[in-house]
């Protein structure tokens, strides 16, 4: 079999549907309502501007590779925009998709009530951009049990395989006036910003065009990001991304652990393996016993030394968030988290807990720490521009996978494409293009805060910003910030 990169082309152009199944007409003016329905969409609405176009909802299904490059198959929205309009006909350029972490395996992205889908659809797609936004094998009619969480190889491939099914796909016979002009732009928020790095670096390995990309938010650092998590600065969602991440790398690699037993409390150990994704709702999973909502770690220090991060109180900031993730029906069992920090120590991170060299530890021990390291993202640059996008008090995927990953970029003596970072939290500089996504987000804080006090919160609003900081908050601006970025290459 002739290979493309390291994709068999056979899966390249498996386009299971065809053609792809049309599920509706999304006009204009039904858009607007939607964005106008409710307080959360009309940011949106002020960020995209009025709809342009309307949009043909496609969902695309396809062949792929599971985490151990097992055959299965995963599906994907194709958006494509029509009408009258100089921008909603010819030739329209793709953005491809990646979206953030769910638990849920119905998860779909050609649903306008998933609230990226609604993003995707105001910010883009409406206005004249062709947008693929895969589900990720694992999701939704995927026939893989599990989910190939932050397996870099595996998830670019799986984008890869919708952008090509999607491509097969177009023109599509129900609208021969939309093609794709060849243009391809790269973005993704949260996993999906990892996911989105991911792939810029496959496809650049394999030869393929990528006009530009914007990560966002996305834990590309990971390696860094997980020794941060063990030494007790326990991120927002932290019980869910470390079962995922477990799990996965287990499916993938099979050396995580003998037992789950190994890793994970016994009142959670037995159904781990298949937990996530879930025909459970988050709220479920967590109510039935599943899975703890924030202890990721017990309250005991796992040896004496380790008792001043158990939990840490520095940064002041986030300090309150790391508390949440100790206590007690903890998921991960003292004796691992021991075993890991030695590990941590024994075979230091360069970017965490002390900046040296910036990259990841050479030679791990740990077999959790060595599929961290083999996922990590300090080993590339990009060759076509990026911008990387977040805010630098995300409690959820933190500020230091941006930075970590901008300073080796910046390091490489000869940059090969221009890279950029923008922090929405920084203060706006003279000419700066992204001052009024600032101010706005600044101004969105603000909001969230006083509703929080509005109705009782005693802190000021902080516990209701941190809550709604990396979904509510970041998302949208980053998007948006993307927009103005792609338009400008």
């Amino acid at each position: 079999m002739r290979l493309l990169g390291n994709w068999p082309l056979a899966l390249l152009t498996a386009l299971l549907q065809t053609p792809p199944q049309l599920l509706s007409t999304v006009t204009t003016s039904a858009l607007l309502a939607e964005l106008n329905a409710i307080a959360a969409n009309q940011q949106v609405l002020s960020l995209s501007g009025p709809p342009v176009c309307d949009i043909l909802m496609y969902h695309i299904e396809y062949e792929t590779v599971g985490g151990a490059d097992e055959p299965t198959t995963a599906s994907a929205a194709l958006m494509v925009p029509t009408g009258a309009g100089a921008s909603c006909t010819g030739s329209r350029p793709i953005v491809e998709y990646a979206h953030g972490t769910s638990t849920e395996r119905s998860f779909n992205m050609a649903d306008l009530q998933n609230a990226e889908t609604l993003l995707l659809a105001a910010l883009f797609a409406t206005q004249g951009y062709i947008v693929v936004a895969p589900n990720y094998a694992g999701y939704d009619t995927s026939t893989l049990p599990y989910h190939p969480y932050l397996i870099g190889d595996q998830q670019s491939k799986d984008m890869i395989d919708a952008l090509t099914a999607a491509r097969a796909a177009l023109p599509l016979a129900s609208l021969t006036t939309v093609q794709d002009s060849g243009q391809l732009f790269l973005i993704g928020y949260s996993q999906g910003g990892y996911v989105a790095m991911a792939t810029q670096r496959a496809m650049q390995a394999a030869g393929l065009r990528v006009d530009a990309t914007v990560p966002m938010s996305g834990p590309y650092a990971l390696a860094a990001f997980a020794d941060a998590v063990f030494y007790g600065e326990v991120n927002g969602d932290a019980t869910v991304s470390t079962t995922f991440l477990a799990t996965a790398y287990q499916h993938a690699y099979g050396n995580i652990y003998a037992s789950a037993t190994d890793v994970f409390e016994p009142q959670y150990a037995s159904a781990i393996d298949s937990l996530l994704p879930s025909t459970l709702l988050r709220s479920q999973l967590y109510a039935g016993g599943k899975l703890p909502q924030y202890a990721l770690f017990s309250s005991i220090p796992p040896a004496p030394q380790f008792a001043d991060i158990t939990p840490p109180t520095t940064p002041a900031d986030l300090a309150p968030v790391f508390a949440l993730g100790f206590g007690g029906g903890n998921l991960i069992l003292n004796s691992y988290r021991l075993s890991y920090l030695l590990d941590a120590q024994a075979h230091p991170d360069g970017g965490f807990p002390t900046l040296t060299t910036g990259l990841p530890a050479a030679a791990p021990g740990l077999p959790w720490r060595q599929a961290l390291q083999r996922n990590d993202l300090r080993a590339f640059s990009p060759t076509a521009p990026a911008l990387l996008c977040g805010g630098d008090l995300d409690p959820v995927v933190f500020w230091l996978n941006s930075e970590l990953m901008q300073n080796y970029w910046a390091s490489q003596s000869s940059p090969s494409a221009p890279v950029s970072l923008l922090d929405l939290e920084s203060a706006p500089s003279a000419d700066d293009p992204y001052a009024s996504l600032k101010q706005g987000f600044k101004l969105a804080k603000a909001a969230v805060a006083a509703q929080a006090v509005a109705n009782g919160a005693t802190d000021g609003g902080a516990a209701a910003v941190f809550e709604a900081y990396h979904v509510t908050l970041v998302a949208p601006f980053c998007v948006a910030a993307a927009r103005s970025f792609i338009a400008a290459h």
